[in-house]
């Protein structure tokens, strides 16, 4: 029998189609569709063969069935070259099929949209990946479509005579990586759906936000994925505004930046990073006194940083921001004037994030990837160990204990742990640095008083280092200030020096067996000291 040139059409996606099919026809092919893909084609005053016409059977159980048949399967599979192939289908009655373009039930819009479970299952294809993969596997003789961005690929090469074998090797991998990702979605909103957060075997959907210049270093390339799925409050669903594209260090020192503006919620709250380590953070009762402060605690280190600001930039604030360079000023709103202000600058790049303040959502993931692997955990979301602020002004339980060596081992609970307790204004200023802490690079210790940060050490491998420089970073403004140590102390070295630099009061987590020393050297000068439980390191 003589084989006739045939496109088989089902699309979820009717973008460019009818063009498409136009095209296919004018080329010899006739065309095969189902369901709404054939209405809109024939609609369109094209000729269709029904996929009933093909298979003998009816389309069936609501659409469940209808391409999955040996008439369709057959034709996709068989191997041109093959002469016992070709021998079957010509015994079979079944013609070849040498084009397929196909996009998937729309499982991701029926996410996104908040269906419920049995909508879900229902826009799970069944029938549409069955049919790409087949035709993907026989990509010598195949050519098959999944993204509407290759329909004039596909025409081009047709009208030079046949579509290459070149162009079928990728349309072959696009389907294998649409199909994965596909799959991806629906294995991961399962698992969410068991309350499954770490399986045993796992995938990830990401797409191609943008290419980039280069990664970390110029010799290195980079790529920016965005989740499929936009997370409120996140650079993923940034609007850009003004300026030229984001590089690699932009996105995350940005992202080290966006992550500590969470921690003061609606608080009028600045935080400046570099290096995706804050360098500067002010909250006050305004955005412009927040900048302010957030500026003051190191105007060396904010020269060429980040900025993220939870709260709407007006002129007198853009006006600051413009007498120094920054790389990014990211808020949920600039006033007109603001945008005027800041849009003076060229090489500034500004970014509207709106619900900028938003937590984290529960099924996001901290994730880390290693030579070989891929580390994942849940975000670091507490506080305080049970969020229980009445620490701040309570004795915390003391267990003593005798080792068999006949030393004792003292062992603090949560809360005031020094004769003295933090007064109110201390007790604000640990809480205000307690948030910083947690965000910067460990070893880490943050110094602050009065809405805005003094000194900051990060990035050491020892504590004593970190106090020192955080103490120096400081200078005169130590004085007064309160300490944020991410870990315990291991010995009391770092009450040593903020004795010296006249800290009134210090938060850490405890823990160590050297607590008690670190404890008497609080008392002996007049120091406050809290234990809240929980560690920070972010290494």
């Amino acid at each position: 029998m003589e084989m006739k040139k045939r496109a088989l059409v089902s699309v979820s996606d009717k973008a460019g189609i009818v063009d498409f099919c136009k095209g296919l026809v004018k080329y010899g092919f006739e065309i095969i569709s189902t369901g709404g893909t054939a209405k809109a084609l024939k609609d369109a005053g094209l000729k269709v063969i029904g996929i009933s016409e093909i298979t003998g059977f009816p389309e069936c159980l609501d659409g469940r069935v209808k391409t999955l048949h040996p008439n369709v399967h057959a034709g996709l599979l068989a191997m041109r070259s093959n002469p016992e192939h070709m021998a079957q289908l010509e015994k079979l009655n079944i013609n070849t099929i040498d084009i397929v373009c196909v996009n998937l039930y729309p499982f991701k819009a029926t996410l996104q949209k908040g269906a419920d479970f049995a909508e879900c299952v229902e826009n799970i294809d069944i029938g549409g990946p069955t049919m790409i993969r087949a035709a993907a596997k026989n990509y010598q003789d195949v050519a098959v479509i999944v993204d509407p961005k290759d329909y004039d690929k596909v025409l081009n090469e047709l009208a030079n005579g046949g579509v290459s074998l070149e162009l079928k090797k990728y349309l072959q991998y696009k389907v294998f990586a649409h199909t994965a990702v596909y799959d991806s979605l629906i294995s991961n909103y399962l698992a969410a759906q068991l309350g499954i957060s770490f399986p045993d075997e796992v995938t990830f959907a990401y797409e191609k936000a943008q290419d980039m210049r280069y990664g970390e270093n110029p010799q290195q390339q980079a790529v920016f994925y965005k989740e499929q799925f936009p997370r409120k409050g996140s650079l993923s669903s940034a609007k850009q505004l003004w300026g030229k594209e984001l590089s690699y260090n932009n996105i995350n020192d940005a992202n080290g930046a966006l992550e500590l503006l969470k921690e003061f919620g609606t608080t009028p709250a600045v935080v400046a990073c570099k290096h995706a380590n804050p360098c500067g953070v002010g909250t006050g009762t305004t955005i412009h006194e927040a900048y302010l402060r957030a500026y003051e605690s190191d105007p060396v280190s904010v020269f060429g940083g980040i900025l993220a600001i939870n709260g709407t930039v007006d002129e007198d604030t853009a006006t600051e921001i413009n007498k120094i360079f920054i790389e990014i000023a990211m808020a949920p709103s600039f006033t007109k004037g603001a945008l005027e202000i800041l849009e003076q600058k060229k090489n500034i790049r500004l970014l509207q994030i709106d619900n900028i303040s938003a937590k984290r959502e529960s099924t996001a993931f901290d994730m880390k990837k290693v030579y070989g692997g891929l580390l994942v955990q849940q975000y670091d979301e507490s506080l305080i160990k049970g969020e229980n602020m009445s620490l701040f002004n309570t004795k915390a339980d003391v267990e003593v204990s005798v080792l068999p060596s006949g030393k004792q081992k003292i062992v603090y609970g949560v809360g005031v742990v020094t004769d003295r307790a933090p007064t109110k204004e201390e007790t604000e200023a640990l809480l205000f640095n307690w948030k910083v802490v947690k965000h910067t690079k460990s070893n880490a210790i943050v110094i602050g008083k009065q809405g805005k940060t003094t000194g900051i050490g990060m990035g050491q491998t020892n504590r004593i280092w970190a106090a020192q420089q955080a103490i120096a970073h400081a200078g005169d403004e130590a004085k007064g200030s309160v300490m944020a140590s991410d870990a315990f102390f291991p010995f009391p070295d770092c009450v040593e020096e903020c004795v010296k630099a006249g800290i009134t009061a210090i938060i850490q987590p405890g823990g160590s067996i050297q607590d008690k020393a670190s404890v008497d050297a609080c008392n002996a000068a007049g120091i406050a000291m809290v234990f809240v439980g929980d560690r920070h390191f972010k290494h």
